[in-house]
């Protein structure tokens, strides 16, 4: 096949998250609990003509950089501590959208999928804790579980009794965290460390009350401490901790696909290519994952190294079109023995 073709095959749509959806639907109809999780990636790319290039936020770098970005809506198998794509999207501005805008449309095109999936909860970390986003999310049936700024304004509940006269009281002023630490309600420790505080509060800033999970823990001579959050205020905290833990899974999705599937290796300039080829990247890296798991028949988790999947998937293409070549046919005995020795030859994991 020429390159012409794959140039032309690139612009073509397809719908990958339905190929995904297909993909993983029996696979995780058999795991115990899912979740979903969503995050931007950052992509290089040389060149200033290319559709969608602009300033986005590099993690590894803790700076806006000129780029391309991709956000990832995957699906999290918390049995297996693993991390599945479900929609790669290129971020592209728009006129009169912003950025929270589209992330937000993203999750509200696929809800319908994910709650197929079973799927009530979506992870995310504390970029989007911002009304725009949230709200619609929440409209779908999802609930968000993410994190907060540690100077977040918070609301707490009135509990006390109703005077008799006039509208009853709702607020009992604003959360300080030092000063009311005695007003949360303590859980117990993590095996870390953390105590773990949790209350029901209102939020000024999404307008709705959320629950909110504190983890305090000392540093050196100084009590620091972290605030998870989500939108169902029944949401166990010990849960909501898990969930939350369970969204790191898509930045190992993230490494695996840029180190190993081609993820930044598209030189189109084109979005509807680059669509194809982040998606494809990630369809790749969930076969890889799904075969994985079929081939040592487990639904836990396991360690798995992308690294050897890849080069046995590189051997194997090679050997076949050698065997090919020389007109020696799999079903010999002898050559299927051959084929299965080189398959794994320079593995890691062999």
């Amino acid at each position: 096949m020429s390159e012409k073709r794959f140039s032309r095959w690139y612009g073509r749509s397809f719908d990958f998250s339905m190929f995904n959806c297909l993909m993983l639907s029996d696979p995780l109809s058999k795991a115990g609990e899912l979740i979903a999780a969503l995050d931007a990636s950052f992509m290089t790319k040389s060149g200033s003509h290319t559709e969608g290039l602009g300033n986005f936020w590099r993690g590894c770098t803790g700076r806006t950089e000129k780029g391309l970005e991709l956000s990832l809506l995957s699906v999290v198998d918390l049995t297996a501590n693993t991390a599945y794509a479900l929609e790669a999207k290129q971020t592209v501005d728009q006129k009169g959208k912003t950025r929270v805008d589209l992330y937000a449309e993203q999750v509200v095109a696929q809800s319908g999928t994910l709650i197929k999936l079973g799927i009530k909860y979506l992870a995310v970390d504390a970029y989007y804790f911002k009304k725009k986003f949230i709200s619609p999310v929440v409209e779908t049936g999802l609930h968000i579980v993410g994190k907060l700024r540690s100077d977040a304004d918070l609301v707490w509940p009135y509990t006390g009794p109703y005077s008799g006269k006039g509208r009853p009281k709702t607020y009992d002023g604003k959360v300080s965290i030092e000063k009311d630490l005695e007003r949360f309600k303590f859980i117990g420790k993590l095996a870390t460390g953390e105590d773990i505080y949790t209350a029901r509060l209102y939020s000024t800033c999404l307008k709705c009350w959320i629950r909110v999970v504190m983890l305090r823990f000392q540093q050196k001579s100084k009590a620091s401490y972290a605030l998870l959050y989500s939108t169902d205020t029944e949401l166990d905290a010990m849960t909501l901790i898990k969930y939350y833990k369970a969204r790191f899974q898509i930045e190992f999705f993230f490494r695996d696909a840029k180190q190993f599937m081609g993820l930044t290796d598209c030189q189109s300039r084109r979005k509807e290519a680059i669509h194809t080829h982040i998606n494809a990247s990630c369809a790749a890296l969930n076969a890889l994952k799904l075969e994985d798991r079929r081939k040592k028949n487990i639904d836990v988790e396991t360690v798995i190294s992308i690294s050897s999947w890849k080069r046995l998937k590189s051997n194997q293409h090679l050997l076949c079109r050698v065997f090919s070549k020389l007109g020696l046919s799999l079903n010999d005995e002898k050559v299927m023995d051959a084929y299965n020795q080189l398959s794994t030859y320079g593995a890691i994991a062999a």
